[in-house]
């Protein structure tokens, strides 16, 4: 078993560590946050017993294998960086990093180190992610695709009410794109690769970042339309159209539902667990034993910073963490 501790202690932290137990090859160990008091309050539920509320302090532990995190955007690159460099596997919450200079950087490091970094996007590796690109010869040639994740916030009447929460706010790097737009462009990556060309615009809040935007995505051949907003909701489904029939997909993130149709509808769905971050546990796991980043997540990952920062680029969305 590989020991592993946790930095921060929200629900997307309990979720992966639960995730882990699907098939047990991730063992926590200790668990990192702000305080002590909250440290340990996330470590007994799973009876855990080293805490710890001093980075440094984890990264010279030698009986941590790895970490994960799960921490505001803006201190995923300093704290993988500390990780990585102190000799720990990393797999940390998307966004990796707040641009793409800093994803260069953060695999750098890694591949000197000997040790594996692993962006903890989870829809790539589920099953019926799975379907629908081994699907899409059926309807090839493709000619257009629209990819979207639109989600009320519920932080956002607070910040309409004049307080400041972190998802909205660009010294934490947050925003629409880098939160639930980062799954529209991560999942076109995944199935399409780097774009020819790339156009956006965006709804900007007062305090910098996105609220909502449009990108549009040009492959040559086909578009793909992504449309993303933590202000306004859809129930609409994400669609991929070609010349031989379309794929239809519920939920970009978590692909509950593939349907293929041409002359008629085909349920393309597969059974899923149900914590859908088990099987990013598990590809993480598999590398550390493999002892070899994964090339095709490597180069996602740094595809999709790339064009999310070029999205941010054309759309005024700035960071502090871009000055860094």
């Amino acid at each position: 078993m590989i020991n592993f501790a946790v930095i921060g202690s929200n629900w997307i932290t309990e979720k992966f560590v639960n995730a882990t137990r699907v098939d047990n090859a991730l063992s926590l160990r200790a668990v990192y946050s702000r305080t002590l008091k909250s440290a340990q309050l996330f470590a007994d539920k799973f009876s855990v017993s080293t805490c710890y509320d001093d980075l440094q302090t984890l990264a010279d532990d030698d009986d941590i294998k790895a970490v994960y995190i799960a921490s505001p955007n803006s201190l995923h690159f300093e704290q993988s960086m500390q990780m990585l460099k102190a000799g720990k596997h990393v797999i940390c919450e998307k966004p990796l990093a707040s641009n793409a200079a800093q994803v260069e950087q953060l695999f750098d490091v890694a591949i000197e180190n000997g040790v594996i970094l692993f962006e903890a996007y989870m829809s790539a590796h589920l099953p019926n992610f799975k379907q629908v690109k081994n699907n899409l010869n059926k309807i090839s040639p493709i000619r257009k695709a629209n990819i979207h994740y639109c989600q009320y916030s519920s932080r956002y009447p607070a910040y309409l009410a004049g307080n400041n929460p972190n998802t909205f706010n660009p010294q934490f790097s947050n925003g629409s794109i880098m939160d639930i737009g980062y799954y529209c462009i991560a999942f076109t990556v995944a199935l399409f690769g780097k774009p020819k060309k790339i156009q956006a615009q965006a709804h900007l809040l007062q305090s910098g970042v996105d609220g909502c935007g449009t990108v549009i995505l040009d492959y040559g051949d086909f578009i793909v339309t992504v449309d993303h907003s933590k202000i306004s909701n859809s129930t609409l489904d994400n669609e991929i159209q070609g010349e031989n029939g379309n794929l239809t997909i519920k939920h970009v993130a978590l692909c509950e539902k593939v349907t293929l149709t041409q002359q008629e509808s085909l349920d393309l769905t597969l059974e899923q667990n149900e914590n859908s971050m088990s099987y990013e546990a598990q590809f993480f796991a598999k590398q550390i034993i493999a002892k070899q980043i994964d090339e095709e997540a490597m180069q996602r990952a740094k595809t999709t910073a790339a064009v999310i920062t070029e999205i941010r680029r054309l759309t005024g969305v700035k960071f502090p963490a871009d000055n860094k």
